[in-house]
């Protein structure tokens, strides 16, 4: 199993980590030096340093830890918030009682975390009155300044949305029949979508915008 592979990191006797020490993957591997290092501090720091693994494309270490919120901040040079978007994640967050998602983060000095990606995930998390915040630090700085070329997702349009309703809608009506679109209105972001994209199967160029008035 997969959970086997992780092991303590045997160069992390003298480190005060927790009750077993810092955890690695692969097994049979040990962290640099500069994340073992990186890992006592956010524990000296209140936080909790979790693993330490190689990621799967360039083999580079990162740690997976939880961070302090008081000790971490978006990047100088970071968009402002959307306020629409943190709302949005705001309500998500209430409705699944849960957080989901790891930030992304480098060290940028003593008790301070910066987080190139998240940070409207960040703000909408201490709102709710999260104290630490479960976060992929990245030991390289330089990461902080090259987060742009990551983000390349191509955000969802009308059509990507509604299609993509119209076939979460249908696997909801497998399992319970006559469920109507307006309880799904949370799940599905808008309770039209589901029809909307029922009509984008029979018609891609179908011009939408007056399904929402209607």
């Amino acid at each position: 199993m997969l959970i086997n592979s992780f092991q303590r990191d045997p160069g992390d006797d003298k480190l005060p980590l927790g009750m077993g020490g810092l955890r690695v993957f692969p097994s049979g591997t040990s962290a640099p030096p500069a994340v073992r290092e990186i890992a006592a501090q956010v524990e000296s720091e209140g936080g909790a340093a979790l693993c330490a693994f190689q990621e799967p494309i360039g083999q580079n270490w990162h740690l997976f830890a939880l961070l302090p919120a008081a000790l971490v901040e978006p990047t100088p040079f970071q968009r402002d918030l959307s306020r629409t978007h943190t709302t949005r994640l705001l309500e998500v967050m209430k409705k699944l009682g849960r957080y989901t998602e790891p930030i992304v983060a480098v060290r940028a000095g003593p008790s301070k975390y910066w987080i190139p990606n998240g940070n409207h995930r960040r703000a909408a998390a201490v709102q709710l009155g999260a104290n630490t915040l479960p976060a992929i630090l990245i030991p390289e700085l330089n990461v902080a300044y090259q987060i742009l070329a990551l983000n390349t997702e191509k955000a969802h349009n009308l059509r990507d949305k509604a299609l993509e309703v119209a076939r979460m809608y249908r696997a909801k009506l497998a399992n319970s029949p006559g469920t109507a679109e307006r309880a799904l209105a949370f799940e599905f972001e808008r309770p039209h979508f589901a029809t909307l994209g029922l009509v984008y199967e029979k018609n891609r160029g179908f011009p939408a915008p007056f399904m929402r008035r209607c």
